[in-house]
Order: C-alpha cells, then sequence, then structure tokens
C-alpha cells in the first residue's frame, strides 16, 4: 500500500547568517584595527632608541591615518562591488605584514613605509567594508550590531597595551612586533572566508525584514548627490574633530602619563581601562542610538569627550586619570557605534560604502593632523597642556555641529 509523504520544505536556519558576518567582523576589529593600540606602547622605545623626536614618531603614526583616509574611499566602493571577502583578505595580508617588517626597521623611511604606507592601506579596508556590511545585513538593531562589531576593535584596543607592554620586556620591540604581526595576517585571512556582501548572495533578507512577501528596496543617493547637500559637510566635520581628538589620545596619552613620573605599566592599564570603557559605551549608547537616534548619541559624546579632556587638563594621579580614560572610552565607544549608522540615516544604504569612506576620510585627515600637531606641540613647550586645551575647544566644537544637523528632506 502506498502512502503520501509531503515534499520537504527548506528548513529555516537555525542562526541568521548575519550573526556569524557580525562574529566575524568582531574578530577582524579586534585582531586589525585594535592594533591601533600598539603604536603608543611601542612609541618611546622605538623613538628613544633612534633618538627621533616624538613629532617625527608620531607623523608615522599620522600618515597611516591619512593613508587609510584616503585608500577607505576606495575600498568602500571595492567593498560596495565585490564584498568583504576580498577586501579583508587583501587587508588582512598588508597589516599582517607591515607589522611583521617592522621588525627591522633601522631608518626613518622605513618607519614611514612599513606603518604608515603598508599598515595604512591594510587598514583601510576594515573599518568601512565592515560597518558598511553591517548596514547590509540588518535593517533594525543596526546601531546595536555595529556596536557588537566594533566591541571587537576595543577589546584589541584593550588588550593592546598591556599585551604591548609585556612582550617588549620580555622580547623587545623587534621580536614583539613580529609576533602580532604574524598572528594579525592568520587570523584576519580565516575571518574572512566566512564574510559575504549582502543577504541577497544566500537567498535571505536583511534582519528586520520579512522574509517573504516584503521587496527590499535598496535606497539611496549617490556620492555626488550627497556631496551638494549641507548635512555631508556637517558630517564631514564632525568626523574630522573625532578623528582629531581619538587618534591624539590614543597615540598620546600613554607618554603624557610616563611624563608625569608614573610607570609605563600603570600607564598601559589606564589605556587599557579607557579601551574597556568604550565597550559599555558601545552596548549602552548603541542600544540607545536606535531608540533615540544617533544624533543624540554624537552629542552625548562630544559632551563626554570635552569633560574628560578638561580633566587631563589639571589630574596629575592614576585614579583621576583613570577616571578621565573611563569617560573618555565610554563616549567614543558609543560615538564609533552611531558612525556608520548616521549615514545609513542620511544618505540610504545603495552606495553606502563609497560615502562611508568619503567621511570617514574627514576623520582620518583629523587622525592625521592630531598627532603630528600635538607631538610638535610637545616638542616646542615641553608639555602636552596646550595641545588638551585645543581637544578640549575642539570637542565643545563638534557638540555644536552635531546640534545643527538634520536629515535629508526627501
Amino acid at each position: 500500500m502506498f502512502s503520501y509523504k509531503p515534499a520537504a520544505t527548506p528548513s529555516k536556519p537555525r542562526i541568521f547568517y548575519g550573526y556569524i558576518i557580525v562574529a566575524c567582523m568582531f574578530i577582524t576589529m579586534l585582531v586589525v584595527l585594535g592594533g591601533n593600540g600598539f603604536f603608543g606602547t611601542f612609541f618611546k622605545p622605538v623613538s628613544e632608541e633612534f633618538h627621533w623626536s616624538r613629532a617625527t614618531t608620531a607623523a608615522a603614526f599620522s600618515l597611516n591615518s591619512l593613508i587609510a583616509g584616503l585608500a577607505g574611499i576606495f575600498m568602500g566602493k571595492l567593498n560596495d562591488r565585490f564584498g568583504p571577502r576580498l577586501v579583508i583578505t587583501l587587508c588582512g595580508i598588508l597589516v599582517g605584514a607591515g607589522f611583521m617588517l617592522m621588525s627591522q626597521v633601522n631608518n626613518l623611511w622605513q618607519l614611514f613605509f612599513f606603518y604608515g604606507v603598508l599598515i595604512g592601506l591594510g587598514m583601510s579596508g576594515t573599518y568601512v567594508p565592515t560597518l558598511s556590511t553591517i548596514t547590509r545585513w540588518f535593517s533594525t538593531r543596526l546601531s546595536l550590531m555595529s556596536g557588537i562589531v566594533l566591541i571587537g576593535l576595543s577589546v584589541g584596543e584593550l588588550i593592546a597595551a598591556p599585551v604591548a607592554s609585556s612582550l617588549i620586556q620580555q622580547h623587545g620591540w623587534r621580536d614583539s612586533y613580529w609576533m602580532i604581526g604574524a598572528i594579525i595576517l592568520v587570523v584576519s585571512v580565516a575571518a574572512a572566508q566566512f564574510m559575504r556582501r549582502d543577504p541577497s548572495t544566500m537567498g535571505l533578507k536583511p534582519y528586520g525584514e520579512k522574509q517573504e512577501g516584503q521587496s527590499s528596496v535598496v535606497t539611496g543617493v549617490s556620492l555626488k548627490e550627497a556631496m551638494v547637500t549641507r548635512q555631508f559637510w556637517t558630517v564631514a566635520a564632525m568626523e574630522f574633530v573625532f578623528g582629531f581628538i581619538l587618534m591624539t589620545v590614543l597615540v598620546h596619552l600613554v607618554p603624557h602619563i610616563t611624563d608625569l613620573n608614573i610607570p609605563i605599566s600603570s600607564a598601559a592599564a589606564i589605556m587599557a581601562v579607557c579601551a574597556g570603557a568604550s565597550i559599555p559605551g558601545r552596548l549602552i549608547l548603541g542600544q540607545a542610538g536606535d531608540r533615540m537616534g544617533n544624533r543624540a548619541i554624537f552629542l552625548i559624546g562630544y559632551f563626554l569627550m570635552a569633560g574628560s579632556l578638561i580633566g587631563l587638563i589639571f589630574v596629575k594621579d592614576s585614579i583621576p586619570l583613570s577616571f578621565c580614560a573611563i569617560v573618555f572610552g565610554f563616549a567614543f565607544g558609543g560615538m564609533e557605534a552611531s558612525e556608520s549608522p548616521i549615514v545609513a540615516w542620511l544618505f540610504g544604504i545603495r552606495n553606502h560604502g563609497l560615502i562611508f569612506g568619503s567621511l570617514v576620510l574627514a576623520f582620518t585627515i583629523g587622525g592625521a593632523l592630531g598627532p603630528f600637531l600635538t607631538g610638535y606641540i610637545f616638542d616646542t613647550f615641553n608639555s602636552y597642556l596646550m595641545a588638551f586645551i585645543i581637544m578640549g575647544v575642539l570637542a565643545i566644537t563638534g557638540f555644536a555641529l552635531t546640534a545643527t544637523l538634520r536629515p535629508l528632506i526627501k
């Protein structure tokens, strides 16, 4: 006797693949962009061995930021077309190789080429493609998912200073650079192989959209259309200020603390506290951004930054310095989680990678100028006081710029 068995229906995936994308992006942020946190700890050992001034040494970091910003536009466009697997594989190789080559530095041009150019090119293909890809996978919970991905960056920065300090003390700065580079290369390239450009490549739709009966219409303006709006240049100015302040603190906070006769191990711990505080910043302010809008998060962030920078002018001991670092870390963590969503809110996602990459260029120009100018100020006055005052004023300016931001009228 024949029995009828209904045709099997495709089973719904147990886990939305977007979460796997988030996990891989988290790992990439941790090992690649978390490497930015190493520079401040390597700063003094390298500069003192070769008798380079702080402005000269910091200029390599500035070149890195500038190269990353310029190339980030191209990488954003490349990601829009081909997806993150190709882009991040290439960039993981560049960053890993650049760190390994840093172990061979003997001349100033090598410092600028290995760290400024090679590592800068590699880092250009991480931040923008990663966050731009997340905007394609999530229609809802976008700020939270961006925040979770960026926690990888926070964890990288959290462990970078203590790990680098320990490695330098045990193995010297050359072998430490080589070991770090090898880890970055292997882990980032492996994580990239699981990445996909958008849900449609797997027959899925973005999280938050119905899987059936609803079309996914990709909307958004072109870069040319965005650039004629006041909103584009307002966000660019906000990004410049953000980059100037954040990169300056990442490079010069540890040298500033050790200048106060605080041991480098304590200085590294305070830097780790700063990075650690960005984790709740990304989660708490990331969730808040989904509810109250990402413009509000930038307002909160600049307000807290201004307060912490003013505090750095006056405090001289480890405990109050740690408090300032906590406030600063919480602020920049939330702001970074809101960068990509605020671009999607204003300009859509059709050309998100290209537009976001163009705006991140303003961040990296600020990030290139800030550390160099601060190093020059220190070399001139033997003090960071003037630099902290300038950054405090810039944070207030960033708050005012953000307050004027309004959505596009369509």
